[in-house]
């Protein structure tokens, strides 16, 4: 077995149909296929092995599709990496991964020289780099068949943050790609006729899994952007250039604030959401305005997805219903199933788990009760037709414009500036963002908190979307009798306060 095959299986029935549209231009199936062997057997050449770690850190292209496919052709392990890293961040994650070869643009090609030697980088494929993409692909193959792998091999790794602070790195196998990929083609009724638009990371599960692979899987065409670009998506939809929408709860927000949206929705026949809970007004609105449902499943890194709003009998609020293969039980925290309709944390256990953690066998121990059941985190409950709802979370991630922010690493971040006593980071409400990252603050005694240079010095060493858009200084932090900062306390209170 290997997920490559996906794309061997597609490139031999539709050969001449698009698999990927981009302002960089059309590229089919056989042309998308051919690419992908020439970079598999060129890194064998290299030296690439099964088992060996490549990472991917560029933004999304067809030539980074074509990177990813090659790697797990060889049986190697695609790292795919954030394009919105720090170099900082870089260093750490490729120092955690410890990648053999790096694909990336030249525009990055510094920072990962400077992480290069700590990391056991031996080659890094970009323009000025050791060898470029071209090169690469002249010294490869047009004819090559995947190398078998077990169906429980690592495919690919994906990071996510943690309480912690430090991102784990998330190992799904080709059996868990797989059957995601299948699950999410047959419940959103996908064709070769479909054309999906995604302007999403293809290093996050939602870009990677759910629209990538799942489109490739079923012969359709990703039409690629690299940012969200309100006026493109509408010139696209008008066009009749798009079947499938998929993006975060802020995005359909900003759609319906299009006048004429009715008339300019082309060729749209499904959306989905992700990334965070969509509002029901925003559902029925866009129902209302479309015709079309907003679709929603449960999904994590770890095990995506579990459950998908049924297709025809589509439940506003809900999940969705637990798919084929999936098991789910509501469990309370001591790992104890509750009753139906009692609200517990969600826990789940199928083919699509994840394998576990790298080199982290504690966190991995941590996300699971005995018997494989994979804690989700999240505190939902079932209804009499057994939807799922989800109704609270339990850890302290914050989604803000479908980008997952982990407090502590910020925190931390913060507690090396001389004018923080203590802080918190928490989520607040926010129309545009779904939530609005914001720093809560005990200054100490003669400082001053200027947020400009606050976040002049956190956008040096983080992400943009990890930087506090709000800095709100108190007198004390609510804590509890052990000296544990209540963020639960303190969001309720910033709420009503907000109101």
């Amino acid at each position: 077995m290997n997920l490559a095959q996906h794309l061997e299986m597609s490139a031999s029935i539709f050969p001449d149909r698009p698999a990927v549209s981009s302002p960089a231009g059309e590229i089919t199936y056989k042309e998308l296929e051919a690419k992908a062997n020439r970079i598999a057997t060129a890194l064998i050449a290299m030296g690439v092995a099964p088992g060996d770690h490549i990472c991917l850190w560029a933004p999304n292209s067809a030539d980074w599709i074509a990177f990813y496919f090659g790697v797990l052709k060889t049986g190697g392990v695609a790292v795919t990496l954030s394009w919105a890293l720090s170099a900082r961040e870089l260093g750490m994650l490729l120092g955690h991964s410890r990648p053999k070869i790096v694909f990336t643009d030249a525009a990055k090609l510094e920072a990962v020289q400077s992480a290069r030697e700590s990391a056991g980088v031996e080659k890094i494929i970009c323009e000025d780099g050791d060898l470029n993409l071209s090169g690469l692909m002249a010294a490869g193959s047009e004819k090559f068949r995947a190398i078998e792998r077990d169906r429980l091999d690592t495919a690919a790794i994906l990071y996510t943050g943690g309480t912690t602070g430090m991102p784990k790195g998330v190992m799904l196998t080709h059996q868990g790609i797989a059957f995601s990929s299948w699950s999410v083609a047959y419940c959103e009724r996908s064709t070769e006729q479909d054309r999906a638009l995604c302007f999403l990371p293809f290093n996050h599960v939602f870009g990677q899994i759910h629209i990538m692979n799942a489109t490739i899987l079923a012969g359709g065409c990703l039409e690629l952007l690299p940012t969200f670009d309100l006026d493109r998506c509408l010139q696209l939809l008008e066009a009749g250039r798009i079947s499938k929408f998929y993006a975060v709860p802020t995005i359909y927000v900003r759609l319906l604030g299009v006048a004429d949206l009715e008339k300019r929705k082309g060729a749209l026949r499904y959306s989905f959401s992700a990334a965070a809970s969509m509002p029901m007004n925003v559902v029925k609105q866009w129902k209302e305005r479309t015709g079309i449902t907003i679709a929603e499943s449960l999904g994590m890194t770890e095990m995506m997805p579990l459950s998908y709003n049924h297709y025809y009998q589509h439940r506003v609020g809900s999940v969705g219903q637990i798919l084929h293969q999936v098991e789910v039980q509501i469990r309370d925290m001591d790992g104890n199933r509750v009753a139906d309709g009692e609200r517990g944390e969600i826990c789940a256990r199928g083919p699509n788990v994840m394998k576990g953690y790298l080199n982290n066998p504690e966190a991995t121990a941590r996300a699971f009760w005995d018997g494989g059941w994979l804690r989700t985190e999240d505190i939902g409950l079932f209804d009499e037709d057994r939807y799922l709802f989800i109704v609270d979370r339990l850890k302290d991630l914050i989604i803000t414009g479908g980008e997952n922010v982990y407090p502590r690493e910020v925190e931390e971040m913060l507690y090396t500036r001389p004018e923080v006593e203590e802080c918190a980071l928490i989520g607040l409400p926010d129309p545009n963002w779904g939530e609005r990252v914001t720093a809560v603050v005990k200054v100490r005694n003669g400082q001053f908190l200027e947020p400009e240079k606050m976040s002049a010095f956190l956008k040096a060493s983080l992400a943009p979307f990890k930087v506090p858009k709000e800095y709100i200084v108190v007198d004390e932090l609510p804590k509890s009798a052990t000296g544990k900062i209540l963020k639960r306390e303190l969001r309720t209170q910033l709420r009503k306060d907000n109101e």
